[in-house]
């Protein structure tokens, strides 16, 4: 997987790469598609999500240009795959799920393979984590229509964030950079992801 769809198609960030290598997939899709879990494409988690192609979690990963010492806010936990990337790269990675039952049990998941550093909370991620904000990076994988407010005021200043942004069939990843108190926004990719929803269930 590391070698043919992420290395090969230019991820290069070693520390991205050993995270993809080092978190073992399988863990976090359900056991009637663990034989797939190596592919190159989405698997459905439950709630009508997805854990997201494998190419495209290093790909936004290594957009953040995360540091050992940075605290990461992710919106989506889904699995709770991504936040495992994240976690072994970065001191901290808080990360909020929409569906309950998702939540739960992306936590026992990331508990049960001893990651301390994840801190799961069930809510709209469209508000963000204020308590422990500001953040060095936020990734979101669900798409809004537009970048929430509460997420750009969340980030700190040099900080990063990668999100699609769209409609329901056409979207683009954009990477946003924080200077001077401004963000600096840049389309980096076409993508496909899970609309971001509030609790009841009305899209961003």
């Amino acid at each position: 997987m590391v070698r043919d769809q992420i290395r090969f198609r230019g991820v290069k960030d070693e520390k991205v790469l050993n995270a993809m290598l080092k978190v073992e997939r399988h863990r976090f899709v359900p056991e009637v598609y663990r034989a797939e879990a190596y592919e190159d494409y989405p698997l459905p988690v439950g709630e009508g999500q997805t854990i997201s192609q494998p190419y495209i979690v290093a790909f936004m990963t290594e957009a953040l240009e995360l540091e050992q010492t940075d605290k990461v806010l992710e919106i989506g936990t889904g699995s709770g795959y991504q936040a495992a990337i994240l976690a072994e790269i970065c001191d901290s990675v808080f990360t909020i799920e929409i569906f309950r039952s998702l939540g739960l049990l992306a936590m026992k998941t990331l508990d049960d393979l001893g990651y301390r550093n994840v801190f799961v909370r069930i809510g709209d991620g469209y508000m963000g984590w204020e308590e422990h904000a500001p953040y060095d990076a936020i990734i979101v994988t669900c798409s809004p229509s537009h970048v929430p407010e509460m997420l750009e005021a969340q980030l700190a200043e040099g900080g990063r964030m990668i999100i699609p942004v769209g409609g329901d069939y056409t979207q683009e990843l954009v990477l946003l950079v924080k200077k001077s108190g401004k963000l600096q926004k840049k389309n980096v990719l076409p993508v496909r992801f899970v609309p971001m929803i509030n609790e009841k269930g009305k899209k961003y």
